[in-house]
This record gives structure tokens, sequence and C-alpha cells, in this order.
């Protein structure tokens, strides 16, 4: 996230931007995931756009919202609670339903609510607030079956809305199938104020080498350029969207991480060159 070798005395990491979706009630983790390539993907017979769903993560609650809770070095046990209220849960997945509206018009909701009585309640509000949208067609699917269905059949995903820490783990695996962490960008969006940044994090063991893939840094500011909602913002994001796309429709456009020699100045050329004039 930052350095991970700096943490508090507690041992966990400082965690900076987690401090900044709190502060700024940025509850709407928007986590996007496209395949831009067939080759970019671990998963046999995918083709380009075949892999296209947006995950939409809460960012302020669930198994984070103890996370600065003082722990007794001394104490034989820890504990950390979930924490999923009627408020944050109605936000976050009127969030959800709003983007499948622009999208295939299909929110998958994930939890655990055979076994945790707050995801049942988190499933409970989902099938309240479903009733206001009747025209996306809806489903529920336990975090463990989700990371199944990614591996096996992620075209089945439109929108997912999840928890704090199901979402974390989940927009990873669905970074994986297209290519990996350098292909993530993400929003954390709330009613007043939103950041954008790749979902990677800082990588300081690559820091200075110029081999970074910029890809997801470049896809996350046309997110900002959308949230802007201006025309020309959002056609300022279009071009950015198109750009991209062009440039991976080369297989030999890419940075090491991806199998290339591209660093990342050049990939961030060819970005550049390709955007619709």
């Amino acid at each position: 996230m930052g350095l991970p070798g700096v943490r508090w005395p507690d041992g966990v990491e400082m965690t900076p931007q987690l401090d900044l979706r709190e502060r700024l009630d940025l509850y709407e983790g928007v986590r996007p995931i496209y395949l831009f390539h067939p080759e970019d993907s671990p998963l046999r017979g995918r083709r380009a756009g075949d892999i296209d769903f947006v995950l939409v993560r809460e960012s302020t609650e669930g198994l984070f919202s103890t996370r600065k809770a003082q722990r007794d070095p001394s104490a034989d046990r820890a504990t950390d609670t979930m924490l999923i209220t009627r408020a944050g849960a109605e936000r976050v997945i009127r969030a959800g339903f709003r983007l499948a509206q622009g999208r295939r018009r299909r929110v998958t909701l994930v939890d655990k609510a055979n076994v945790l009585p707050s995801m049942a309640f988190f499933r409970q509000v989902f099938d309240e607030v479903a009733g206001e949208f009747s025209g996306v067609e809806t489903d529920r699917v336990y975090v463990d079956a989700a990371a199944l269905y990614l591996v096996q059949r992620p075209e089945m995903f439109d929108v997912m809305v999840t928890e704090n820490m199901f979402g974390d783990i989940l927009s990873d695996l669905g970074a994986a199938l297209v290519g990996g962490m350098g292909m993530a960008p993400s929003a954390d969006i709330g009613a007043r104020h939103a950041v954008f940044q790749p979902s990677h994090g800082s990588a300081p063991d690559i820091a200075g080498r110029g081999i970074a893939n910029p890809v997801a840094a470049i896809l996350s500011a046309a997110m900002m350029l959308d949230w802007l909602h201006t025309p020309t913002t959002r056609r300022g994001a279009r071009m950015i969207d198109a750009a991209v796309r062009q440039v991976f429709s080369d297989r030999k456009c890419r940075t090491r991480d991806m199998g290339g020699s591209l660093s990342t100045t050049r990939m961030g050329d060819a970005i550049i060159a390709a955007l619709p004039r």
C-alpha cells in the first residue's frame, strides 16, 4: 500500500489511503476489470472483452472497522469486528445498482450469509434495495463460490457488490484474470469527494527502475475524468480508454510484468500516440 516495512508498534502496516477513505467517507470502492487481449489472461479460450465486470466494494466498514483498535502485545488472542450498518450497506448497494443501469443491468451480491449474521443482514438490505431497481437482474453468491466462478466463468459477472475485506481479495483475483495488478485501476468515491489510483500501491521494490506498468494509473485518470462528469472530461475519458484498447490490440506492446519489454515511459508514450485526434 505504502511502504510495507513501515509499521505501527503492533505490527500493522501504515495505510494512509485507508485513512483518506474514512476521513472523506469514500464508501464506494470501484474496481473495473476488463480483458483487452486474450493472451493477457491465464484463462484459456477468452476473447477481448469477454471478461468485463466492475467490483463495488464497501470501503469504510466491514472487517476493517476496528483496524485501529489497540492490541495488547502480551495478550494471547486478538479479534477484529465485522461492522455492517444499514446506512453503509444501503448506499454502496444503491451505487452498485446505479452502475449496473449503465452496463448490462445485472448485480451480484457477494457475501457469506450462510455463516455470518452480519452478512445475512447485508443480504437483507440488498434484497430491500433491489426492489427499487426493477429493471436490474440480481443474484447472490457466497464469497468462496464467487472466487471459484471468477476463475471458471468470469463472463457471468457484470457488477459485483460486496463487503470491504471480500472486495479487497476478489479485486486482486480479478486483476490476475486480465494481466495483473498493472491493469487494475480504481476509484474510491463518496458523496462529495473521490480518490483515483491504481490498485497495486507503491511497489517500492521496483522504484526508480522504469519498469512499472503505468496502465492502471492511466486508466484511473480516465475514471477520474468520467467522474468529473462534464462533456469535455467524459470525452477525455473515452479517448484514454480508446487509446489503451488500441495499444493493447498489439500483443508486443507490453511492460515487463506482462511478458513484454517496454519501459514505463515507452508504454506511456505509446498510449499518448494512440490518443484520438
